[in-house]
């Protein structure tokens, strides 16, 4: 599985995904500076979503995440990403 974040605009990113077999999806995710302190201090939005990403697809397919969400909202069905996104950018 291949991820591509781009920044769209603000605080807006646009992450696409594309499978082996040429599936592809896209989502735009809203990132604000304070989630990034809060998930990754000291990386910038695109590690983090990258990393955010690869949470994701470990759990789920491309086609089941959202296509628009603000980042906070996985946690709403992953208790457990802070502490993930904790260990990796510890």
């Amino acid at each position: 599985m291949t991820i591509t974040v781009g920044h769209e605009r603000g605080n807006d990113y646009l992450v696409t995904t594309e499978d082996d077999r040429g599936g592809t999806t896209s989502h735009v995710v809203t990132v604000w500076p304070s989630d990034v302190e809060r998930y990754a201090p000291g990386a910038d939005p695109e590690e983090l979503l990258q990393a955010a990403f690869e949470f994701l697809l470990a759990r789920e397919p491309a086609q089941a995440i959202l296509r628009r969400f603000e980042l906070p909202t996985i946690e709403r069905y992953f208790p457990e990403f802070p502490q993930a996104m904790a260990a990796r950018f510890a």
